[in-house]
């Protein structure tokens, strides 16, 4: 389970289809389902003309006793990163187009896609870390226990995703501030039920 802030519950539900069965341990340095023309991206120095190459940042160059992987902690913001549509505020949809998002699959099968599309990216970049507030990674459902049971469910195959590939989660940490119950804020709210769920 991955570790997260705000309530939990126990609920029964059937276990999600997954897109990439949680079985199969993927060799995350050699395959590649969403960024197949794209390798690892390595330290090649100032000189280099690769656009996907790191020019200054050396994992394992040692700078005043540490590494720079020891000094600087990549990750990968689930929202700037797979949730953000690039919308503006004169009504724009987004301007993003991502090739994994499928219209035709349920809010829950792109969720438990969009978690194998982070793996992968953080494995070709070398981030160690990704963070997410819950809204980003879970679908939203009809009433809070729901939307619970949605978190729990991509939860588990965060879990799963982290167990197989070494990625760590940095924070997680509840979205207070999008959905309309915080209108008037979280720990502010006058209204003693928001207040405590916010809590």
């Amino acid at each position: 389970m991955v570790a997260a802030t705000g309530c939990r519950i126990s609920l029964s539900f059937a276990a999600p289809r997954l897109l990439i069965p949680a079985s199969t341990a993927r060799a995350f340095a050699t395959a590649s389902a969403f960024f197949p023309d794209i390798d690892k991206v390595r330290y090649e120095g100032p000189s280099s003309r690769n656009p996907l190459a790191f020019k200054q940042y050396a994992e394992d160059e040692v700078v005043a006793g540490r590494t720079m992987k020891e000094w600087l902690r990549f990750s990968i913001a689930y929202w700037h990163t797979w949730r953000g549509n690039g919308g503006d505020i004169f009504g724009l949809d987004g301007t993003i187009n991502r090739p994994w998002e499928d219209r035709a699959l349920s809010e829950m099968d792109m969720a438990l896609r969009r978690v194998d599309v982070n793996a992968e990216f953080c494995e070709k970049v070398g981030a160690p870390y990704y963070c997410f507030h819950d809204l980003d990674v879970r679908p939203e459902g009809a009433t809070q226990a729901e939307s619970d049971a949605n978190f729990d469910i991509v939860a588990e195959r965060l879990g799963e995703v982290q167990a197989a590939s070494g990625l760590k989660l940095l924070w997680g940490t509840a979205n207070l501030f999008t959905p309309r119950r915080y209108m008037n804020g979280a720990a502010t709210n006058p209204d003693p039920a928001v207040f405590a769920r916010a809590a």
